[in-house]
């Protein structure tokens, strides 16, 4: 006992000696010496040990953005970390939260192998040295995944395992992922801790291509072409096209556009970003906002008419306030930042056009942007284009066959007999998918699929008798306007006959 008492005792000395010595070298140890000696022990270290290590940092880049590499590494060993690891981290799943998501905890290490070859993941995390004061203060652990592997193995891990890591873990975060809606945030909340240019909520629309009121045949071509576009990576790199596809959505209120952009969404499994132009103050924040949009994502414009005046030719507001005020405004920087908040955009027709198919635009990959708008003719010919518009669809009235859909949706049937005068109705009038969805949709339990048909069949005769009425009275005030149209040239001819010039017979009262 007395020996092991005396050999703890060294111990302890010998350890405390070390760490003295340590202290008196970080102190009084000049720093590019010591520089210099970290440099020369790590080769010396690397010499004898037989293993390399590999970093992948969670946040890269001048803007401090998470990784694509670190999240994608991340998605990959969470799928193996609940059978290997000893510690796991449990988070609620965004998408369900029902549910959780486990991964390894920090400072925790699993085993992998690839084709025979043992590899070891670990996560890790480092704390500044330095404890620094901001208004917007960032996350002080910085996270970051190590992946270490023997020498001997190099080629094949850099060239092979990290690439099926990289691709497997993007594979099941899509097979994963929950699809999102996003909206842009106003200018002012760009900046400062924890502030997004796009806040966003899951995106839960029901809407799909079975259920669209369209023709059969229009469905069809939509799908082919969205087909098409998905699969054609390698076909826009060979053009030399931006790997981006736009449509033009075009009709009347009702006719289920928001539908069609929702079923594209849930079809081709892409997030959705609802794009609000009022809110984007400039072209150069319209750029921006592409930049912070990801790929397999949807760009939506609704009502594009009548989102901003895109001719950049603005009508200029009267002066509410006269000049005294004005030099107030500019004493007072709070009034400025006021009257800047409610100052209009200034997204110029340009500026969008070069969002769409400019430089920038090329700056991701498998984007669609849609158009929606109820009068395609106010458009600026040049931003409806094909090559930036490619695809033109038309959101018309609903047919006979829409109409089939729509009774198989709410009703379950697939005829009836009161079918042949739907059909003949609709061939004589004009009437929206939503008019005839809600004319299906039973008001009560009590309600079977006939009533509701008859509904509908109501609902097509007074259309149809409100068209008429409209195209008598339009006929009837085109008579009158030729008829007036007649008699005033007549009045004319008649003044000039008498000698009179046309002015002196309206005068005298001549023309009515």
């Amino acid at each position: 006992m007395t020996g092991m008492g005396e050999l703890w005792s060294q111990l302890g000395s010998l350890m405390a000696s070390i760490m003295f010595v340590y202290a008196m070298y970080e102190q009084f140890f000049p720093h590019h010496l010591r520089v210099y000696a970290k440099k020369y022990t790590k080769r010396f270290t690397g010499l004898m040990y037989p293993y390399i290590q590999i970093n992948f940092p969670e946040c890269s880049g001048e803007r401090l953005k998470r990784s694509e590499a670190y999240t994608a590494i991340r998605t990959y060993l969470s799928a193996n970390s609940s059978q290997k690891a000893q510690r796991l981290k449990a988070e609620v799943d965004q998408g369900r939260q029902d549910s959780v998501v486990l991964s390894m905890d920090d400072n925790e290490e699993i085993t992998d192998e690839f084709h025979g070859v043992k590899l070891w993941w670990s996560a890790n995390y480092t704390l500044p040295r330095t404890q620094s004061f901001s208004f917007y203060p960032s996350s002080e652990e910085k996270r970051f995944l190590t992946l270490t592997f023997h020498r001997r193995h190099r080629d094949l891990i850099t060239t092979s395992y990290i690439q099926h890591v990289l691709k497997r873990g993007r594979a099941i975060a899509v097979d994963n992922r929950k699809l999102k809606l996003y909206t842009n945030n106003p200018s002012n909340d760009w900046y400062g801790w924890k502030r997004t240019k796009w806040s966003h909520v899951n995106f839960e629309h029901p809407s799909r291509f079975e259920t669209l009121a369209m023709d059969p045949k229009k469905k069809e071509e939509i799908l082919s072409d969205l087909e098409r576009f998905k699969n054609g990576e390698k076909y826009y790199a060979k053009v030399g096209k931006a790997w981006k596809r736009g449509y033009l959505l075009h009709g009347p209120p009702g006719t289920g556009k928001s539908s069609m952009i929702a079923a594209m969404a849930n079809y081709m499994n892409y997030d959705v970003y609802d794009l609000e132009l009022t809110a984007v103050k400039e072209n150069t924040e319209l750029r921006k906002l592409l930049i912070e949009t990801s790929s397999k994502s949807i760009i939506v414009i609704e009502d594009i008419d009548c989102s901003l005046d895109l001719t950049g030719q603005r009508k200029k507001k009267k002066k509410e306030k006269e000049e005294d005020d004005e030099g107030e405004k500019k004493k007072n920087p709070v009034k400025k930042a006021e009257e800047e908040e409610k100052k209009e955009s200034k997204v110029t027709l340009s500026g969008l056009l070069n969002f769409i198919d400019g430089i920038w635009s090329a700056c991701g990959g498998e984007r669609i942007i849609i158009f929606t708008t109820n009068f395609v003719e106010k458009l600026d010919p040049a931003l409806i284009r094909r090559g930036r518009m490619d695809k033109h669809i038309e959101m018309s009235y609903c047919g006979y066959e829409a109409f089939k859909v729509l009774a198989k949706n709410y009703l379950e049937v697939d005829s009836h007999t009161l079918f042949p005068t739907i059909e003949k109705l609709m061939g004589e009038t004009n009437i929206s998918p939503a008019d005839v969805a809600e004319n299906l949709m039973p008001k009560s339990v009590n309600e079977d699929p006939e009533i509701c048909l008859k509904s509908l069949i109501e609902s097509l005769e007074e259309a149809k008798k409100k068209a008429e009425e409209e195209a008598e009275r339009k006929a009837k005030e085109d008579e009158e306007a030729r008829l007036k149209e007649e008699n005033g040239k007549k009045e004319l001819e008649k003044g000039e006959a008498t000698g009179k010039s046309g002015e002196e017979v309206k005068e005298n009262g001549s023309v009515h």
